[in-house]
């Protein structure tokens, strides 16, 4: 294998800078119409008429949408090409949000919330594979890493942005939709969409790729082969009890936090003037995001701490999560919740790079794809339930209450993971 240079965009040719710029582009056009409607989703469907218990349904058909479409999907942008498979997830994005702004049936909705998991397990690796590969020959032998970062930047910029201006729309916008007949918060919608068409355009018009020849049979093939993936899989982890353990905890993980993550405008809004509330919901939104990433970005230096002993590592972060979880249910003003909240999602971020590092470490590479096509469905089923058991005590109780009883999640999440930590420790000795 060739020696990899140093990435310098300096230094890199015009074909591969351009390729750079367009992807950055795509990126945040493509995050920016997502982050328009993530702030306010909750506060949509709480406007239209949906309690606690019922979002909760909704993004549990999200989740297992995903989670039963990824697999099957995971070979089809191999076979047919990345960019009309992305396409495809694009008219599916905008099938959902068509739908979301026809209706305030609950049925419907469901729908429109499956369209949107759909179109997830479509976008799944599918340009992201094509910048890489065209980035490789454009610049032969130079580090993709750090062209990937510059992506990642964009991405994340695009959700921030999004999610400002989705916050903003509606306190501007909001009385002059309502006196049409509209929802406020179909403002944001609204704009996601238009925004969603430029994304198809420019997809179809400035991302290039070599057409190739139409496989009828591969989407047949990759819904065939997903009981033999998922059976793989299962063995696989059966086989390493470390990895059951910590898909284990990783599902207790989501079950916990997930609620928070899809519930929290909805408890934070009545702390809220009513005049800027959304657009106070849309900085937070954003915050939340950079708040990830800045959390990601101390992982290896608190690992260090703990002598990168990844376990135990993943173990205090979940720990002082179900502390801080509980913390942020008896919030009872604005500031108070957003400085708990803030480092709420910075301990997600920091959570994530030690789960990884243990799987990675557990599996060999002919085992990797298949173990993480696992982890995403345990991940995806993890978060269904958490959000359908916790939204239906927030319903019959408190979002408080259903917060605190998730904590609980947190900690069986913490016990597995010292079980995991003893037996890693087992193993290197």
């Amino acid at each position: 294998m060739a020696t990899e240079t140093d990435f310098s965009f300096a230094a890199l040719t015009g074909p591969a800078k351009r390729h750079i710029r367009v992807f950055q582009v795509h990126q945040f056009l493509d995050r920016f119409a997502m982050g328009l409607t993530v702030a306010v989703v909750a506060l949509a469907l709480t406007d239209r008429g949906m309690d606690l218990f019922q979002i909760s349904l909704l993004f549990g058909v999200y989740s297992l949408t995903t989670m039963a479409m990824e697999l099957p999907f995971g070979g089809l942008a191999d076979n047919i090409g990345r960019k009309p498979v992305f396409l495809a997830a694009v008219v599916a994005s905008l099938v959902s949000l068509a739908l979301f702004l026809s209706t305030r049936d609950f049925y419907v909705l469901a729908l429109s919330f499956a369209f949107i998991g759909f179109g997830r397990a479509l976008r799944s690796g599918t340009l992201d594979a094509w910048f890489v590969e065209t980035f490789r020959a454009a610049a032969p032998n130079v580090d993709v890493q750090p062209a990937l970062a510059k992506a990642q930047w964009a991405n994340a910029m695009g959700l921030a942005v999004g999610a400002v201006l989705g916050g903003v729309l509606p306190d501007l916008f909001g009385p002059v939709a309502e006196s049409l007949g509209f929802s406020v918060y179909d403002v944001s919608y609204a704009a996601s969409f238009a925004v969603m068409l430029g994304v198809f355009t420019y997809t179809l018009l400035v991302i290039v790729e070599d057409p190739r020849p139409l496989n009828p049979q591969a989407l047949k093939q990759g819904f065939a082969t997903v009981p033999q993936v998922i059976g793989d899989a299962g063995l696989l982890a059966l086989r390493h009890p470390a990895l059951s353990v910590l898909l284990a905890a990783l599902a207790f993980f989501l079950m916990a936090t997930n609620p928070v993550e899809v519930i929290w405008p909805t408890h934070a809004k009545p702390m809220l003037e009513e005049g800027y509330a959304n657009t106070v919901i849309g900085v937070l939104t954003a915050t939340y995001f950079f708040s990830i990433a800045f959390g990601a970005s101390l992982s290896p230096y608190i690992s260090r701490i703990f002598r990168r002993r990844h376990a135990i590592t993943l173990a205090a972060a979940f720990a002082c999560m179900a502390g801080v979880q509980v913390a942020l249910a008896l919030q009872g003003s604005i500031a108070g919740f957003a400085t708990v909240f803030i480092l709420y999602s910075v301990l997600l971020g920091v959570s994530e790079t030690p789960a990884s590092s243990i799987l990675h470490r557990c599996v060999e590479d002919r085992q990797r794809s298949t173990m993480l096509s696992l982890r995403s469905l345990i991940q995806q089923l993890g978060a269904a339930l958490g959000l359908v058991l916790v939204g239906a005590v927030a319903e019959a109780y408190s979002t408080p209450a259903a917060w605190i009883v998730g904590a609980a999640f947190l900690v069986v999440a913490v016990i597995l993971l010292g079980i995991l930590a003893k037996r890693l420790a087992a193993e290197i000795e």
